[in-house]
């Protein structure tokens, strides 16, 4: 299998690029070998290569900036994403968009299906619904794949960061009326694999399972990591951000069950096993 992978210097795209290529071909374009908001680099690039599978992991993802950033915001996740698309389907390719638990308003009190009305409420959430939108109406061989919360070993994430202040601080002060699952990069390139070697096309949801809040999520990161540090719940109103953070980003994994695959293990597990190999 030939494989395209977009911001493949990205904390989930090495990630991908790792492990794909353990056993398929594989280009990985980061930021300075693939400019996506170009449709004619795009295009070339594509149809020089004539991938099978475009993963699609490069966005824009400052979230906060997008607030200000607008047409930057959306010339990488829409125009790109779109200029992706049109050249997966001239070369027969599937594509696989990474997209985010942003694009609903996060006020549910259930999980979110994958076909529950979105509704984004941050520039940055809207910005990757229209890459959603372009994606499906563009190629007819697509995976949308939602995900939440990511960290891994590349890249600056919440893991990362409760480590280092961990470390630092005598106490922190995280946010607790917030939800969510945390995804380990390492696990969800897994379930990416097994997802683009089958023909079962559309929206999923993936995340490690189960759910957590930012406080609870820091308390456990320094219960595995054996930090000994004070951590005080606070609500989102105490720390106010240009952007707006869902309430309640948890998922349901619908998909991943009707199709017969495999899901992610628990966030904890998943947690444990990345802390146990982090080199920080």
């Amino acid at each position: 299998m030939k494989v395209l992978v977009t911001g493949a210097n990205g904390q989930l795209g090495q990630d991908v690029v790792l492990l794909f290529r353990k056993d398929h071909e594989v280009l990985g374009l980061g930021r300075d070998g693939l400019d996506i908001t170009n449709a004619d680099q795009v295009r070339t690039q594509v149809l020089a290569f004539h991938p099978d599978v475009i993963i699609h992991c490069a966005a824009y993802t400052a979230v906060d900036l997008a607030e200000t950033e607008v047409v930057q915001a959306y010339a990488v996740n829409a125009v790109g994403t779109r200029n992706l698309a049109v050249a997966a389907q001239e070369v027969g390719a599937k594509i696989c968009y990474i997209s985010t638990d942003y694009v609903f308003n996060g006020t549910g009190t259930q999980p979110y299906r994958e076909y529950d009305n979105t509704d984004p409420q941050s520039v940055y959430g809207a910005s990757k619904r229209a890459g959603e939108i372009l994606t499906q109406t563009l190629n007819h061989r697509y995976f949308i794949v939602r995900t939440s919360w990511v960290y891994g070993e590349y890249g600056n994430n919440f893991v990362k960061t409760m480590l280092k202040f961990g470390r630092e601080r005598d106490e922190l002060k995280v946010v607790h009326d917030q939800i969510g699952s945390p995804t380990y990069t390492v696990d969800l390139a897994q379930f990416l694999l097994e997802l683009v070697q089958t023909d079962k096309f559309g929206v999923y949801h993936a995340s490690n399972t189960g759910a957590c809040s930012w406080f609870e999520f820091a308390q456990a990161i320094f219960e595995e990591a054996s930090i000994e540090v004070r951590t005080v719940p606070c609500t989102t109103e105490e720390f106010p951000r240009p952007a707006k953070r869902p309430s309640n980003s948890v998922m349901e994994h619908l998909s991943i069950r009707t199709n017969g695959l495999t899901d992610l293990r628990p966030w904890r597990e998943a947690l444990r096993d990345f802390l146990s190999q982090h080199k920080g």
